[in-house]
């Protein structure tokens, strides 16, 4: 009996720890550090690749719908040379594609935003943006999407729903996406709206 009582213990203790919002959001910067690397390679004007689910998953989403994810600022509108214009676009994207919940399509949509936004912040000459656009990210994820992946075990899962070779697992995410590039459109006009 007592051992069944500390072999219970123990896997309580090693399958329940629990992440601090602190370290999901650190994962969470470095995650978009990483994926918009990938994206500025692949744009021709990055650094190295790294290899990870999520960029794989991106590049998926980018290419079923490439118009959605080029040419971000254009589409909101906006300059890319302010600091408060670039975050306030973003954050305002981000709410708006998880306003009705929380989905690994839609986290892997709001990457891909980052991505596009990222590219065209080092076309026109301002790299540092990139720190800007990271840095959101963070933000949005300890405001509105910590309490979602602790409930889902942090960031190991983003890979085990959107990297799968079967054809019939795509539309399992990707519908999920594809409601997102919805709510993408929806809070790029309600940007501009807002603009004007």
């Amino acid at each position: 009996m007592e051992m069944l009582r500390r072999s219970s213990v123990f896997a309580s203790e090693v399958f329940d720890r629990s992440h601090t919002d602190k370290e999901l959001v650190s994962q969470a910067k470095a995650l978009c550090r990483d994926y918009i690397h990938s994206r500025l390679n692949r744009a021709g004007i990055g650094w190295s690749k790294p290899e990870h689910g999520l960029a794989a998953s991106g590049d998926e989403l980018e290419y079923l719908r490439p118009n959605v994810y080029r040419n971000v600022a254009r589409q909101l509108n906006i300059t890319v040379a302010s600091e408060s214009i670039v975050s306030d676009a973003f954050l305002a994207v981000a709410a708006e594609i998880f306003s009705t919940g929380v989905t690994w399509g839609k986290v892997v949509s709001l990457y891909a935003v980052a991505g596009a936004l990222a590219v065209d912040c080092v076309r026109h000459g301002h790299p540092a943006m990139v720190h800007t656009i990271v840095d959101c990210m963070g933000e949005f994820v300890r405001k509105s999407l910590t309490s979602w992946l602790k409930r889902r075990g942090g960031w190991v899962d983003v890979t085990k729903c959107v990297v799968n070779t079967d054809p019939s697992f795509h539309s399992h995410w990707l519908v999920s996406a594809v409601c997102a590039f919805g709510h993408y459109l929806k809070a790029t006009v309600l940007y501009l709206l807002r603009e004007k």
